[in-house]
């Protein structure tokens, strides 16, 4: 008798902790950079940079070899990680052009139907984020209309906020660094110089100065530890968008990181100190995770919006790590970017993708997990990358397309070719054993080309159909 008590018991006790766990939802943090490129870590083999916590990651959960910013450039990517479309479906085509519109699904509204908190910290970049007060760096379409434009993070279903509209230094971030060309050593501008800019905000008409010295990502990662302690502390699975300003320009780098690199000139001291700063911060995040007690159940993302802008910016010096182009480019330097993933729960052990991943993949694969059907009404461009990160399959089952120069140029990516048409010429390249696109293929593999032209010029007629239909 005791032993059948026993045995009912732990059958009923296996139904039901293994529906508990089966509902529990995983924590989803989407980490990204400004400008950092493809080679811009020490686990791609920079030979100077040093990146001791990404790596880490690298080694510990999931390396994308080829994973892929939406867009060539920042505000656009950004559209893609929050909608799993390509963003020219929503017009979100330029940096400062278009905005999140209120006819789109955000991954914060899904989540927060899913009884997710949800919280954005770092860069916005997504829509104005007050109708009145003057952003010193606003341009294009902001400037222009930021009342048609207002679209703050917190009218599209994110509670707490501390975000900026665009770019800010990346050290001192309120404040003017003054110039920064020449090769004279510089010093971080003093408490007194002239504001920047652009604000901090963290709800309407609500802007913040305190604890803003110092480096920028230590400032963003102060706000989105307590928005992760405090939905621990309620039991309650959030969303945290960490979108870092490093290593935007102005580039300025803190002495204690600089002196890390007190052998280099005077413009790497700075691009590869601010870097470092940000990876301590990642590293700070993972501890916090880890102590916390919910590392193993949080996916934690990481990637770059574009990639590097072009050496000869005033102290840019990143690395395409051997690829064509930098960022505004749609060569591989322009558009392939770090990618990493920590998953402990589902990712027990390193692993390595080298299937094609774009950022418009996040919102489908978080989808999946959750056991959530995609919305029937719209097309996406992402996939679920579960199947790829459970090692159930290779290859991506689909491509991915790319749009440039308001659709004057695109991509159409498969697991082995890229193909690139401009108003000139139409390209074909091998991308899995020639990634630096040297060698044209366009005229060697005519069946190729041609099924390829076909495909993106379907893709694209519905793109730039639903870009007409905003009207942007």
């Amino acid at each position: 008798m005791t032993t059948r008590i026993v045995s009912l018991l732990s059958i009923f006790f296996a139904f039901a902790f293994g529906e508990l766990f089966a509902e529990r939802k995983p924590n989803v943090i989407l980490c990204m950079t400004d400008d950092q490129g493809w080679g811009d870590t020490g686990y791609n083999g920079h030979p100077h940079l040093k990146t001791p916590h990404l790596d880490r990651m690298s080694r510990e959960g999931v390396t994308f070899t080829r994973f892929y910013s939406a867009a060539a450039m920042c505000s656009p990517t950004r559209g893609s990680c929050y909608t799993g479309r390509n963003p020219y479906r929503f017009g979100v085509t330029f940096a400062m052009k278009g905005m999140l519109e209120a006819t789109e699904i955000p991954i914060s509204t899904v989540l927060k139907k899913e009884g997710y908190t949800t919280g954005h910290f770092g860069k916005w970049h997504l829509g104005t984020l007050s109708k009145k007060k003057g952003d010193q760096k606003r341009w294009g379409a902001f400037a222009g209309n930021p009342v048609r434009y207002y679209c703050p993070p917190w009218e599209r279903d994110v509670d707490v906020c501390f975000v900026t509209e665009s770019k800010v230094p990346t050290w001192d971030p309120l404040i003017d660094p003054g110039p920064i060309k020449g090769k004279k050593p510089a010093t971080p501008a003093p408490v007194s110089a002239k504001p920047y800019g652009n604000d901090y905000f963290v709800g309407s008409s609500q802007t913040v100065t305190e604890n803003t010295l110092g480096d920028d990502s230590r400032v963003i990662m102060d706000r989105a530890l307590p928005f992760i302690q405090g939905a621990v502390k309620k039991e309650q699975p959030f969303l945290a968008v960490i979108w870092f300003h490093t290593p935007h320009s102005p580039v300025v780098g803190g002495s204690k990181y600089r002196k890390t690199y007190a052998d280099l000139p005077e413009p790497a001291q700075h691009y590869y100190a601010c870097i470092t700063a940000m990876d301590e911060q990642v590293g700070r995040l993972r501890a916090e995770l880890k102590k916390l007690g919910v590392a193993d159940d949080t996916m934690l993302w990481f990637c770059s919006d574009n990639g590097p802008a072009r050496q000869g910016s005033p102290r840019h010096v990143g690395s395409n790590g051997g690829l064509s182009g930098h960022k505004l480019s749609i060569r591989e330097g322009g558009i392939r970017v770090p990618g990493l993933l920590v998953w402990p729960d589902q990712v027990k052990k390193p692993r390595t993708i080298s299937a094609p991943c774009v950022t418009s993949d996040y919102f489908p694969t978080i989808l999946d997990f959750l056991g959530i059907p995609l919305p029937k009404d719209r097309i996406y461009d992402g996939i679920s990358l579960l199947p790829l990160i459970r090692g159930e399959r290779e290859t991506r089952d689909r491509p991915i397309g790319f749009l440039n120069k308001n659709g004057s140029e695109a991509v159409w990516m498969g697991d082995r070719h890229k193909m690139i048409a401009t108003r000139k010429r139409v390209q074909l390249f091998d991308i899995q054993d020639d990634p630096q696109e040297k060698q044209d293929l366009s005229g060697k593999l005519p069946e190729v080309k041609a099924r390829m032209e076909t495909e993106l010029a379907e893709w694209k007629t519905g793109v730039m159909k639903e870009l007409k239909a905003v009207g942007n």
